[in-house]
């Protein structure tokens, strides 16, 4: 039976800083008052920062306060910042759905209009800069004891080929016994098929044609109108559907799945919008064939993104039924069927393959999609990648695709036991795909066993991790604060200055234009050890500002003048006062994060050309390489300092 982890809805308030905050992995712990003056001043001093980093606040007015559950970075230079009703039940009986852009160059904000519960939803980078968001928020889970109306699948058969039959929210299903069944979503039910029939005699002569019809289907959430355990049923059974009359009568009716008076999950939706940078506002586009809460889109090499699992419409785990989004038709179609646990991270490589390093977030069978593997869309096959220590905690693990993108080597990092599991994992681990039999070689340790950490590449080939938990959802109060450097040539960690605020579920992270790293959210369970007061919603933001800004920030490589698009030869020009300064060129794809996924982030290693006041860079034509769509390019000095990043897109 798969294990579904809870989720609490918990009330929107700013989080309150204790002295907890200052343990960090180069603080000691606090003893007093004396001790966090003196760490105040530590962290202050240029050379702690010029060797680890600082730590900034952003003021948010309250207003524009919200939960961020969703980031992504547009080409504007601005973050989208997604709540959605922000895990609250109150906002979502509401119909209050949040999205907020943030201006990290001036730290203004803007609330953008939002036409859908985009609360664990899916999104991805579209190649003309607009960002696809796919699924959400249906409804609310239940838990045991809070089920009150029986509830379940009802399938609505349509034996019309004439026409497709629409039932609004609200349509009573009358089962044979006169119990009554209320759904809670509008359902559209295709027309039936026609299908001709060829037949012979046992001469061999051909018959007249017969016209078979095969019913159109959908299924709906039903919840008894009556509490208690007499609405409760396993059995199936045509219902009638109250209301309709004639034809429609006849033809349409309802078959029950299981309703029951069992925990109810989340249940998902069709809906799909993009939303336009420029204009500033969601645009609606046909919606996917099957809802979705917890899927993962993930663009591949020809522009189009593929959805990938999610709970449906009545609380059920797809089964492996993704599909394909074309933006230039705005429409979605079938893709490879393959089954995943929900927000699986899946990695385009070279060749077009999608690495699954067995990193996801939640809903699935313990025993079912947990394997680490190369699948080739083309064929629908999935080679196992072995190797993986730890490998029954990936479950909340971060995982990238290392810089450059040209070494093909996918990280994971930290992760936990299945559901509410109290397990995590120290281990990390490392597989180069352009192995003829890649398998995954441990790298090393975290500093202790972790949930939820963010994982940023830098513009020096760095990657950049933060926070987490040590527990499920920072239970016992095991939020971590600390941070660390990952250095792939060398393959070991370095330490970094210590974040302020404790970020586990719900939190994201990503790199900014001007080369500092934002996070942002963080839903713990309980705000104590003992697991007695309920956790808070951190809205609070912060930014790290990394070493080298602070070491020759003042000095960073500067670019100047030049193309927002490619030439033919597939280069870009700049102009640059000190050419002889630059030592790299990195192409970095922005983010799309959520629940510790981000299969959107990539640096590319560019060809480098300097001539007496510019520098050229070369930028390779493998689509599969460098998905079409817009990208930072930073360039770096010989210290790793980068400068601010220009807008490209790739076509």
């Amino acid at each position: 039976m798969a294990y579904r982890p809870s989720k609490k809805t918990k009330k929107t308030v700013l989080g309150i800083a204790g002295i907890a905050v200052l343990a960090g992995l180069n603080a000691p712990a606090a003893l007093g008052f004396a001790d966090e003056q003196y760490y105040a001043y530590k962290i202050s001093r240029p050379a702690y920062k010029a060797k680890y980093g600082s730590w900034s606040r952003i003021d948010i007015p309250e207003r524009y306060r919200t939960n961020a559950i969703h980031a992504a970075l547009l080409h504007t230079g601005k973050v989208l910042i997604v709540a959605g009703s922000g895990n609250e039940q109150k906002k979502f009986d509401k119909g209050s759905f949040d999205t907020v852009l943030w201006d990290p160059r001036t730290d203004t904000f803007k609330k953008v209009p939002t036409p859908a519960d985009f609360f664990c939803s899916g999104h991805a980078q579209l190649p003309d800069g607009r960002m696809l968001v796919a699924g959400g928020t249906a409804r609310y889970e239940r838990l045991d004891g809070e089920v009150g109306r029986a509830g379940g699948g009802m399938r609505v058969k349509n034996e019309n080929p004439d026409k497709a039959v629409v039932l609004k929210k609200g349509t009573v299903f009358r089962s044979p016994a006169g119990v009554d069944y209320t759904s809670r979503f509008d359902v559209t039910i295709p027309r039936a098929k026609r299908n001709q029939i060829i037949t012979y005699d046992r001469a061999g002569v051909m018959q007249p044609w017969k016209t078979k019809v095969t019913a159109g289907e959908a299924r709906v959430f039903v919840e008894a109108e009556e509490e208690g355990p007499r609405s409760v049923t396993d059995r199936q059974a045509q219902y009638e559907i109250v209301g309709l009359r004639g034809e429609d009568a006849v033809n349409t009716y309802g078959l029950s799945e299981r309703i029951t008076l069992e925990k109810q999950d989340f249940q998902g939706i069709r809906a799909a919008y993009e939303f336009d940078p420029k204009a500033e506002k969601y645009i609606p586009v046909d919606p996917m064939d099957k809802a979705r809460w917890y899927p993962t889109l993930v663009g591949l090499d020809d522009g189009r993104v593929l959805a990938v699992s999610g709970l449906d419409d009545v609380g059920v785990i797809d089964p492996g039924d993704n599909e394909i989004y074309d933006p230039r038709t705005k429409k979605w179609s079938p893709g490879p069927h393959r089954y995943f646990p929900t927000y699986p991270a899946l990695f385009l490589t070279k060749g077009g393959k999608l690495f699954y390093p067995a990193s996801n977030a939640g809903y699935g069978p313990a025993d079912q999609g947990r394997e680490a593997g190369l699948w080739d869309l083309r064929t629908n096959t999935f080679e196992k990648v072995p190797g993986l220590r730890d490998a029954d905690e990936t479950e909340t693990s971060a995982s990238l695709l290392l810089p450059p993108a040209q070494d093909q080597k996918v990280m994971i990092l930290g992760g936990g036991g299945v559901g509410e599991s109290k397990k995590s994992t120290r281990r990390t681990a490392v597989v180069d795909l352009r192995k003829d039999s890649p398998a995954f070689q441990d790298g090393p340790d975290l500093p202790q066993g972790t949930r939820y950490l963010n994982s940023v590449i830098m513009p020096d080939d760095s990657v950049f991790t933060t926070n987490g938990s040590e527990n499920y959802r920072g239970r016992s109060a095991s939020n971590i604060l600390k941070a660390q450097f990952y250095d792939p040539k060398g393959n070991v960690f370095h330490e970094a200055a210590s974040p302020r605020v404790g970020r586990n579920y719900h939190s994201e992270a990503l790199l900014l234009p001007d080369g500092r790293v934002a996070t942002f959210g963080s839903d713990p369970l309980f705000d104590d050890q003992r697991n007695t007061k309920l956790g808070h919603f951190e809205q609070r933001m912060e930014v790290f500002t990394p070493p080298a800004l602070h070491r020759n920030g003042k000095n960073r490589p500067v670019l100047g003048h030049g193309p927002d698009v490619l030439d033919r030869s597939h280069r870009a020009t700049f102009a640059t006062d000190h050419p002889e300064r630059v030592a790299k060129a990195r192409l970095m794809r922005p983010s799309a994060v959520t629940h510790t996924t981000d299969v959107e982030q990539r640096s590319i290693e560019l060809g480098l050309t300097k001539t007496g006041n510019s520098v050229t860079v070369d930028v390779p034509r493998d689509r599969t390489l460098v998905p079409p769509g817009w990208y930072m390019l930073f360039v770096t000095d010989g210290r790793g300092t980068p400068s601010e990043a220009k807008w490209i897109q790739v076509t």
